[in-house]
This record gives structure tokens, sequence and C-alpha cells, in this order.
């Protein structure tokens, strides 16, 4: 009995072990999916990243492959304030093209957008960016990713000359003597990755974390620097300055293999201990000692998230440590060295080929002749035809209803992962037409004017790279619901409609095969991995460019990836963020993930379990604090932005700063965090700056506080 037969009869198919990745994290743990009943069991496997582990997210991710609330047919609205209702993939499509083409008629290509995700599979990736620019020939694609890795992948890109999260493998992290992590919680939003850690720990290795909260990471360090939000760069040159006064730098390696260290010595003599402590927070003996723990070691690695990252300065946060890591002479050797630890499950691939607005498949940049001839060789255009780099995402979304008329998503939920959300919900109102492709009727599909039901992580075959640059394969377990399409069907569908006539192969496998002819010769070269590689090597690490390559675990070990083979430093001043609290707003809101929750929750949301273990939204704040405004824990209260308002409950603890109020960003209604976040942007990366903002709390009065936690938004739960 097919798949398809036996769901037609309610009688689940029986079915091998499928051994597969993770939908979740950037880790992509190896993972085994079993069904003999109407259920799947997931088992951990041995593989290499996560050894065995899993967290409790991957344990019960098979949930999602039942979810009663799939959605299996197409959506339409058929007039603005009208419900969606059932249609036909014929009458969806038919009604996409249309109305694409009357807007672009009347409004010009670029008037159309794309907005990808970070967790589409390479094959998708790629093919979303080949649409956009062949079948509906707009310069404006971006996706998700944007909001995450950029500041991290800029700044590894003006370092190094190339960008991969870890330029080596996992298995180096024990080797390290020091780890510095500035903005990373991953005991919570990676938890297998933390055996890694406590390896090296066992070793007599020492781990440092930069972070505002006590996070159970931070805990687990040596020495927690607990910075006020912001304030990174001022961290990094602070540390360099005692470096360079306490001699500790390594005067060969910034001799033989980086260039430019003149300039970071000027700028970081201003940067004393003291005046550090009064930007930062952090006493003076702390970064005293955190100097001396990494210039001391004999191996040493400096490891970056979204803390760090998702600020208007993020670009230069990143820059700032690696001039630290450089002159210390811990880079290009092995157990060394500076890595991202990359969050979305394809965060890593999915900013290589092609949905990125500036770029095209490989890593190659749309804006080089030499780029776009070798891309369009590949897909039988002419250079000319490519549209040029677009609008970056929170560009476009602020375009939205304006530039923008039309908007194609796929596989992201805008209205809760995107800054100053009020404000994008504003935009989508005014957009003509907006298309999102997704698994589950999202917060940002229930605002469309066309929902396509796609196919998720276990129904189809694809690649994902994980944060090591490690190529992986997802395998299919099942087969979709009747009605549900896969992203590539859709592609091809739309742009045959289109009457565009470049190939949009519909089979994975042949997909990857294109993939790896265009990216061949570019960064990322994929042209020596295959399906049959990555499935008998265990994943297969980029650039590898033919069958006869290895692979390339590390980077860096002769040579950067520079045009004369050094690492760049960067003088990096510090700059305050975009607001800073004051009378009106006096503290500082950052925000984050919890353990049981990923992303804006579509997924983990509608998993029970995890539900149970994290119900609602929350705002963490410092006990004094709290208790100077009369609140207490469980107390509902009232954060206010220059820009919007959340209703969330408090929890009061010691982990946090007195100045700073955080919140998870999973959740939506009134308990949406991005309501409240504010879209400056990185001048280099165009990440937005999730993680500082001016904020006010007030306790919520009785009544409003009691039909506010009983009367969640509707959406709340979605």
């Amino acid at each position: 009995m097919t798949d398809h037969a036996a769901l037609l009869l309610g009688v689940p198919a029986i079915t091998k072990p499928v051994d597969t990745h993770c939908p979740y994290c950037a880790l992509q743990c190896g993972m085994t999916l079993t069904r003999d009943t109407a259920d799947w069991t997931v088992s951990a496997r041995d593989f290499p990243t996560n050894k065995g582990g899993l967290c409790r997210k991957g344990w019960t991710s098979a949930a999602l492959l039942s979810a009663p609330d799939r959605l299996t047919t197409p959506l339409i609205r058929d007039r603005k304030g009208m419900r969606l209702r059932p249609a036909s993939w014929n009458e969806a499509l038919d009604r996409i093209v249309t109305d694409f083409r009357r807007i672009q008629a009347e409004h010009g290509a670029d008037a159309v957008g794309v907005f990808g995700g970070g967790g589409l599979t390479n094959e998708k990736a790629y093919l979303l960016g080949k649409f956009a620019r062949l079948a509906l020939g707009t310069a404006n694609i971006d996706y998700n990713g944007r909001f995450c890795m950029a500041s991290a992948a800029a700044a590894g890109q003006r370092a190094f000359g190339i960008d991969r999260g870890l330029p080596f493998p996992l298995d180096d992290i024990p080797g390290a003597e020091v780890i510095l992590l500035p903005g990373g919680n991953p005991a919570e939003t990676m938890p297998p990755i933390m055996q890694y850690f406590a390896a090296q720990k066992r070793r007599g290795g020492k781990l440092i974390v930069a972070d505002p909260r006590r996070t159970p990471t931070a805990r687990a360090a040596d020495l927690h620097l607990q910075l006020t939000p912001g304030t990174d760069a001022a961290l990094a040159n602070g540390l360099m300055n005692i470096a360079i006064r306490d001699r500790l730098l390594n005067d060969a390696f910034i001799k033989q293999r980086t260039t430019g260290f003149d300039a970071v010595r000027r700028i970081c003599a201003s940067y004393w201990p003291d005046r550090v402590e009064r930007i930062t927070g952090v006493p003076a003996a702390q970064l005293q000692r955190a100097a001396h723990m990494l210039g001391e070691a004999a191996t040493a690695m400096l490891l970056t998230a979204r803390g760090a990252e998702q600020q208007r300065n993020g670009t230069d946060n990143v820059l700032a440590y690696i001039n630290l890591i450089l002159a210390l002479g811990h880079a290009g050797r092995k157990h060394c060295g500076y890595g991202c630890l990359t969050g979305q499950g394809n965060g890593q691939g999915g900013r290589e080929h092609g949905q990125k607005a500036d770029q095209l498949p490989g890593y190659r940049k749309l804006d080089n002749p030499r780029h776009r001839a070798e891309v369009a060789t590949v897909w039988g255009v002419e250079p000319g035809s490519l549209p040029g780099p677009g609008l970056s995402a929170c560009e476009l979304l602020g375009e939205l209803g304006s530039k923008i008329r039309g908007l194609f998503v796929v596989a992201s939920n805008l209205l809760i992962s995107a800054p100053d959300a009020d404000n994008v919900s504003g935009g989508i109102g005014g957009l003509d037409l907006m298309v999102v492709a997704d698994m589950f009727l999202s917060e940002t599909a229930r605002r469309a004017d066309v929902v396509l039901p796609i196919t998720q992580w276990a129904e189809e075959d694809g690649t994902m790279t994980n944060l090591e640059g490690r190529v992986l394969l997802r395998r299919r377990a099942q087969a979709p619901p009747p009605g549900v399409w896969t992203d590539l069907e859709i592609f091809h569908a739309l742009a045959e409609r289109l009457g565009c006539s470049a190939r949009f192969d519909t089979e994975p496998g042949r997909v990857f095969d294109e993939l790896r002819q265009a990216s061949s010769g570019g960064p990322a070269d994929y042209a020596g991995i295959t399906y049959e590689r990555i499935a008998k090597e265990d994943g297969v690490f980029w650039p590898c460019p033919d069958h006869a390559h290895p692979g390339t675990p590390r980077l860096f070990l002769d040579g950067f990836a520079t045009a004369d083979g050094r690492a760049r430093f960067h003088p990096i001043q510090y700059r305050g963020p975009a607001e800073t609290p004051d009378r009106e707003f006096p503290y500082v809101l950052t925000t984050g993930r919890v353990l049981s929750h990923y992303q804006t929750g579509a997924q983990t949301r509608r998993v029970a379990e995890l539900c149970e273990a994290e119900p609602d939204a929350f705002v963490e704040i410092n006990l004094d604090t709290a208790r100077g405004l009369g609140v207490a824990a469980g107390d509902m209260v009232r954060l206010t932005t220059r820009r919007g308002t959340a209703e969330l409950r408090a929890r009061v603890n010691r982990d946090i700063r007195l100045d700073t109020l955080f919140v998870p960003f999973h959740w939506s209604g009134q308990a949406a965090v991005n309501r409240l976040t504010n879209a400056a942007l990185d001048p280099v990366s165009r990440i937005p700056e999730f993680k500082v903002c001016a904020v006010r709390i007030e306790k919520m009065p009785a009544a409003r506080a009691s039909s506010a936690a009983a009367n969640p938004s509707p959406s709340s739960r979605e």
C-alpha cells in the first residue's frame, strides 16, 4: 500500500526507519524516524554533530507530522475584508499570476517582492532565488535570515574574505583552552552542543560568557561578563586595550598573517578599563581577568551569537571581537578561530545560494559582472537580463503598500519575526496581493490573499547546511497529505504560467545537481557534493570543488580567503544603540529564545508537550527592579516603547541586570514582543536592532490584568 493510499483510507503506512535530521536549529541533529502504528517515533542517531543527543524540541518533532490544523488545500480571499475560502490549485495559481502580472504592468517588475526563509532546504532556497529573478524578473527578494546571522556574515566576509558559520568542525571546540561567547545561550537554544563545552571543561578549558542575563549558559561559565545591552564593541576594545598594555599580543602572527593592526592599536588606546567599566557595567577586574585568560591560552575561540549581532552596530561588534582574537593569534590554527553560532536550520545554506537581495548561487555577488556571467550561463540567459541587488528584508517590508504592491512569502511568519511588527502589519494591509506558502495558517498566512499548503520536513528530500558548513541530507519519511504541494512544484507551476522558459525542476536531486553546477567556482562551492557522498560520509563540508576533493572541515589553516591570504583588522569605535533609556522609557528591552520554543512558535506552539513546558510569554525582571515597581512574580505588566505595547506576565529573579528587561519572541497577539522592537538597521549587514530599545514597564490594574490573562488574543496560540 502506498503512503497516499494509506492516508486516504485512514490507515498508517508501515515504513522502514528513516535516517534524517531535526527540523529546527542549525545544529541539524541526526535522528531516525520509525512508524509501525499511527504515530512516528523519534530516536537520536549517533551522528557527528549531536552524537546521540537531542533536545526536547527534537524529541517531540514528529508531533508536527500529524498536527490537526495542517493546511491541505489552497485558500483564497476574494476581496479585502472577506474570509479565506478553499480553492483549487488551478484557481489559486491563476489568481497569483493574474494579479502579479497586473501589479508589474502598472508599477514595474520590482513592485513584486519575494520573502524567503532560513528553514528552506538548499534546493528550495536556490530555486526561489532563480524564480524571483527569472520568472518574476524582480530585484526584490530577501529572507528572514537577514534578521539572524547577517552581521556575523558581513564581519566574516570583511575580516577573512568568506563567511561560513564555523570555519572548523564542532569537534575542535573541546581543544580550545578558552572560549569567549558573546551574546549566546546555546544551553537553551541548541542544547546538544553543550556536550562539546562540557568536554572542553573536562580537559581543563575555560568558558567566558558576555550576556546581560545570567542564562543557563552563563551559569556554566567560568566568568560571566554581565554587560549592558548594546555595548559589545566597547567591551571588545577594552579587552584589546588590556592585551596591548600587558603585552599579551602574538606579534609574529600579526606580522605574518594579518594587516591593519596599527589603526586598531590607536583606536583601542582610549578604551582603558575604567572607561569601559562605565560604558558596559562590567567591572575592570573582570575585564582584566578575561583578557589574561584569552591572552595566556595556547588555543582560544570566539563564538558570537544573536546578542552581539542583532544590533544597529552588529557588524562593528563582531569585527571588534575578531580584532581581539586576531591580535592574540587565535585564528588559522586548529582549536582556534572565530565562529558564529548560526541559528536557523538552514541559516548557513540559506544565505549561500541566491535568496538574499544581493546574492547569486555559490555565495556570488549580484554586482560582480563575472559572477553574473557565470550564473547566467548555467541558467541559459544573458547576464544583463538579471536584475541588480534589491531591498534588504527590513527595507522591503518598509515599502509594503508603497513601492512593493505584491508579496510572495515562503515559510516565514513576518508578523511575529519582523521588528516594529505593527508597522509591517499596516504595510500588509496596503498590498494588492500577498501570497503565503506555509504548512499552517500562521499569523501571517491569516492575512494573506492566497495561501498555498506546502510540505514539511519529513515529506520531502533535500539538503541542509549546518552551522559547521557541513552539507546534510534530509530524507522523506512519508508522503504529504493529499492536496499539499512541494515548494519546488509551486515554483515550477508559477514559472510555467508566467511564461518563463527557464528550467524549474520539481525533483530535489535534479535541483541539487543544478545548484552544484551553479555554485561551481564560487566561494561556497558544492560541485563535488552529491546525495550519495553526503549519506556515505555523514555530510560533506564546503568548499568541495570536485568529486575527488575530500571537503574542507577547516578553513584558513594555510591562509585566509583574501586576495593576499591575510586576515583584515578593522578599527572600530564604539557607537551606542539607536535608543538609550530616558525619563519616559527608563529601561532597556532585549529579546531572545527559550528552551521549549523555536523562532515564531508556528511549529512549537502546536506541540502539546512544549506548550505545557512553556505555555505563555513573559517578561524577565530583576527582583529589586520589580520591588521598586510594586510588581510581584506572576503579575501582569504592560511594556511600552515608541512603537507599541505588549502585555505579559512578570517573571522575577536576580539573573538579569537591574536596567534590563527580557522577553522571548515566540508568541503573538498582545504578547508579541516584536511589536515593540526597533527596526534601526546596521549600515553594513542591514540587520535590525532586536536586542536593544528603550522601554517603559507598568503594573496593569487588577481588572485589566484579569481580563488580559483570561482572554488572550485569538492568535496568541496560533
